[in-house]
């Protein structure tokens, strides 16, 4: 059998048209086929390679760690140097509401563990999310998705969790003292990049404290850099309960975290004990890979400070009549074409091109921009060319 065969027979496939572009290796901004051919990211693994690909100082820390140990024991019960320093760097970056992390292996898990940290922390059963929202698939992120579609053949979900109209002021209303939790991403990641106002998320904040609620951030898209700050929470200047973050923490590497105060934390670990447990949540090579990954960032702020102009380069750069307009903030940008044909046709030329784009869950009329932060400005305009070169032909 070919490895095409057996990649569509014996693995499990996420929907009936994968690309099934066979890799040999990746490197820097480039993945190459088995041919050699290469192709410039511009997706970066959906917001997950942040420094691009086998970044250096990621793939050292990495072989660093696997030479002194690998998995040991479920979680939170011995000292690990990956995990307790990736945790005081986090610390050290946030607000002091934030100071305290309980790593797992994904984002959907930071979002589980936040939901139940909420309940516990204050006795209620309702968490409000938006439409239009992706929080995970497994069972409880799937119960706050924010699109039916996706969540109708998977019913009866959790109880008491509800939608609201994502950036609507008259709605928050409905956030009430039976509430547990909102969670809300700050930009809306599988709709498009969908970027409310400040006003609305700080008055969302306000009505969650008024009633006594926990205000999760899923940050899992949109933390490490992404929008110009280190996380949203920054950019938008409103500080959660409880912050979720993944993807491009991990350099490439799966790991995932809820994040919230040491006193909120401590329900955890009591009455029951063992509130939240993983087996392998923190393992210690991903938090090494994540380590480096954020001391990189802070150790070489020009990455991130360049974020904004590289958003402006790639908005200057993709002037043309087929593009409806370009939604997002930093490098996590939404081309509108407003046709899902040709959404298809500029993402599969794009492999004739050599650029790699990709689709959004919730618009089919929309192509992802997303690429790992320290793209090149000239690979920037290289790929808007390609871009623009494609639409040309429609």
């Amino acid at each position: 059998m070919s490895s095409q065969d057996i990649f569509f027979n014996h693995q499990a496939q996420t929907t009936p048209f994968a690309k099934a572009l066979e890799v040999s290796h990746s490197q820097g901004m480039f993945i190459y086929d088995i041919k050699g051919k290469p192709y410039l990211d511009l997706v970066a693994g959906v917001s997950a390679c942040t420094l691009g690909h086998a970044h250096p100082k990621i793939i050292n820390a990495i072989n660093t760690q696997v030479k002194k140990y690998l998995h040991l024991m479920v979680y939170g019960e011995f000292i690990q140097s990956p995990q307790y320093k990736l945790a005081k760097l986090l610390a050290n970056n946030l607000p002091k509401e934030l100071d305290c992390t309980y790593f797992v292996n994904s984002g959907c898990e930071a979002i589980e563990g936040a939901m139940k940290l909420a309940k516990r922390k204050t006795s209620r059963s309702k968490i409000i999310s938006f439409h239009n929202s992706y929080h995970g698939s497994t069972h409880g992120a799937l119960s706050i998705m924010g699109q039916e579609h996706y969540k109708s053949k998977y019913r009866p979900l959790l109880a008491d969790c509800y939608q609201l109209p994502y950036d609507c002021i008259s709605a928050l209303q409905k956030i009430d003292h039976q509430t547990a939790a909102v969670v809300v991403e700050p930009i809306q990641g599988a709709s498009g990049f969908r970027v409310p106002s400040n006003f609305w998320l700080k008055q969302l904040s306000e009505r969650c404290k008024k009633v006594g609620a926990q205000l999760i951030f899923d940050e899992i898209q949109t933390c490490f850099g992404r929008t110009g700050k280190l996380f949203a929470l920054q950019t938008f200047d409103v500080v959660p309960d409880i912050l979720c973050i993944a993807k491009g923490m991990g350099g490439g590497m799966p790991i995932g975290a809820f994040i919230s105060s040491k006193e909120n934390m401590a329900l955890l670990k009591d009455n029951p004990m063992l509130g939240h447990i993983t087996t392998f949540g923190g393992h210690p090579v991903n938090c090494a890979a994540s380590l480096a990954t954020l001391q990189t960032l802070l150790d070489q702020p020009d990455i991130i400070d360049s974020v904004t102009r590289k958003e402006k380069l790639f908005r200057d750069n993709l002037v043309h009549p087929k593009i409806k307009e370009i939604r997002g903030k930093g490098l996590m940008l939404a081309l509108e074409l407003g046709n899902k044909e040709w959404c298809n046709t500029l993402v599969e030329k794009g492999y004739e091109q050599g650029i790699i784009t990709f689709f959004f869950l919730f618009t089919k009329t929309s192509i992802r921009i997303s690429p790992p932060l320290n793209i090149s400005d000239e690979q920037i305009v290289e790929a808007c060319q390609k871009i623009k070169h494609i639409l040309n032909q429609f």
